[in-house]
């Protein structure tokens, strides 16, 4: 769960250097944008390969991952918006601020409930062997 926590710190902070930044600011941007999909997609693919599988059959967490599930898809749409759309665009800004808080509610919801529940479900070597198929995924993707 730490490389995962890693991760949220990261995403948050490229979101709020893409939210400090305005319709001038086109080519930060869309550099930034680049860097926060990139991001995503890593972090999103190591939960739905490995850790939502692993928690969805516990009742304990079957409701939280399948609501991540939803959230990933929800990100990702919005994402793709923003990817498509000049970084000009009067709406670019009240998009991204959509993205930040659904990701944002996505961390709350993960750092909170489902960590903490799979912590309690999950024995010290479950978390490590899912800990250690996130690192070769994370590796194989880069």
């Amino acid at each position: 769960m730490t490389l995962l926590e890693r991760d949220h710190r990261l995403l948050e902070s490229l979101l709020k250097q893409a939210d400090e930044t305005d319709e001038h600011s086109g080519t930060e941007r869309r550099a930034i944008l680049t860097r926060i999909a990139q991001e995503l997609s890593t972090h999103e693919l190591m939960e739905e390969k490995v850790l939502y599988p692993a928690l969805k059959s516990h009742s304990e967490t079957k409701d939280i991952v399948l609501e991540g599930y939803q959230e990933h898809h929800v990100a990702d749409l919005v994402m793709k918006e923003l990817q498509k759309m000049p970084p000009s665009d009067e709406r670019w800004g009240a998009k991204l601020t959509v993205l930040k808080e659904n990701i944002e509610h996505h961390i709350e919801e993960e750092e909170g409930d489902m960590f903490k529940t799979a912590r309690s479900i999950l024995s010290d070597e479950q978390l490590e062997a899912l800990g250690a198929q996130m690192r070769e995924l994370r590796a194989r993707t880069q």
